[in-house]
Order: C-alpha cells, then structure tokens, then sequence
C-alpha cells in the first residue's frame, strides 16, 4: 500500500542533524528537478526578499519564513515525518506508533511536497516554505512543473499494490494516476452528516477532514491492514469502525472514490 499525502504549510523547526543531502532523498529519479528548484527557490530568497514574499505568499507576520529558504543547504535536517505538523500529522502521530507501525510508515507514507516532490516520512530535509501553488519565476507553477518528472517515477513507486490518495487538490496537481494504477487507487473524502430539520446535510470541515485522514491512516498502519485493492480497502476501514461509502469507477483507468462519512467533529 502506498499512501499519497499533502505536507502541511506549517513545519517544525530545522533539526540539528547533517545539512541536506540530497542524494540521500527517496525516488531519485527527481534528483535533477530537486536542484533546478531548490536552485531557484534559494536565489530568489537571497536576492529580494519583497519579491520573495509576494512569489511565495507570505503575510507581512510570515516574513521571517524567507529566512527558512536562504538556509535550505546549510541547516540541519530532520526526517520529513517531523518535519511535517499541523492536523492530519498531530493526529497521525508518527512518534507514538509501535516498531512495527513505524516500519510500515516508513515504506508507505509518500508526502508530496513543492520543494521536493514527494519524500518520504524518514528523509531527512530542512524546514522550509514553498508550496505546490508557488508560481517560480524561471520554472512556472510548480504543480505543472512537477507532472512529468512524477510521472517518471510514480508508477514504479506505486507498484502493483494499492494507491490510498488522501492528498489535497493543489497537491494533485503534480501527478495523477492513469491506467492501471488508477484502477488501484482510491480517493479519499471525509464528510460530515448531520440532521438539519429531520434532513440529512453534508459538509466538508477542513479541520476535521484532515484530522479523520491523519486517524485513519494511523489505524490502517497499526492494525498491519494490508488491502490489495480499493474493494479490500474499504472493507479494512469498515472492520476498523468508519462508515464508508464506495464508488467503484464508471469505466477502465479510473480511481475509485471513498467518501468517509463522519456525525462528531473532533
């Protein structure tokens, strides 16, 4: 099972281990767009800071985040599990799993991200800001730019196995599964039901929905789970308590979708 995830645009602090090597990094068949933009990413930071601010949309209060991406080949690192925060990791909880979990998060969990591509939970990199939707002045917006280096090496990091989407829409953008592949991922909502005058209402709630997607992750890898397919997926989910309702794709190469329905937000 492989499991796309979003990053969150808050980060933890840069560790205090070895400076980035990117050689060390997960796929690296994206090593060369990696550099073209870290390369640029670095130069606009260091050049012009007003600038940079407006490319990356940082608020006056964010300013300080510009200093995060002059730094990006000299700070210390720390694996992107911890690195990552904010509601779907606060709920994931990577440091709390057992061994095994841990081990099965390792091989599983994909983080896609604007800097990097997507790494994996236990690549160590540095803090930084730079989401998917930046718009780079050399390289355009970085969800185009991605498509074609990920679809190099997407295909083979999903293998034969099941893709579990639970990325956002900006993140979906840098790649998104044909063929085959399609047919094994699925494509994960999270609504909320409620009664409103006798009549059921659904909604999507962003906190909520990632903090269900960051649990339910969670559950998946501690309860050792391994679906082979979307089918097998929901009937995993179901054993573990969540109300899932499927929809199996209207014609070949496509994903499946998953709406994960929920009455308490917490």
């Amino acid at each position: 099972m492989l499991v796309l995830l979003p990053p969150s645009e808050g980060k933890a602090a840069s560790g205090r281990g070895a400076p980035l090597k990117p050689e060390s990094l997960s796929l690296p068949g994206l090593a060369e767009a990696r550099a073209a933009v870290l390369d640029e990413l670095v130069e606009l930071c260091v050049a012009d800071e007003e600038k940079a601010r407006e490319v990356l949309g940082l608020s006056e209060g964010l300013r300080g985040e510009i200093a995060k991406n002059v730094e990006l080949r000299t700070a210390g690192t720390r694996p992107a599990g911890e690195i990552y925060t904010g509601v779907l990791y606060d709920a994931l909880d990577l440091a709390s799993l057992d061994t095994a979990a841990r081990r099965r998060a390792g091989k599983s969990l994909l983080v896609f991200s604007g800097l990097w591509g997507a790494v994996r939970v236990g690549d160590r990199i540095p803090s930084y800001r730079c989401s998917m939707g930046v718009k780079l002045p050399g390289l355009g917006t970085l969800g185009a730019y991605w498509r074609a280096p990920m679809a190099e090496v997407m295909p083979e990091a999903a293998g034969d196995g099941l893709v579990l989407d639970l990325r956002s829409s900006a993140y979906t953008a840098a790649w998104k599964p044909k063929g085959a592949v399609a047919e094994r991922t699925a494509s994960v909502r999270v609504l909320h039901s409620q009664m409103v005058d006798g009549v059921e209402k659904r909604s999507v709630v962003s906190h909520f929905n990632k903090a269900t997607k960051g649990r339910m992750v969670r559950d998946l890898l501690q309860s050792g789970d391994r679906p082979k397919g979307p089918a097998e997926l929901v009937d995993a989910l179901r054993e573990l308590g969540y109300v899932v309702e499927a929809e199996a794709p209207g014609r070949a190469g496509r994903p499946w979708t998953l709406d994960v329905v929920v009455t308490e937000i917490h």
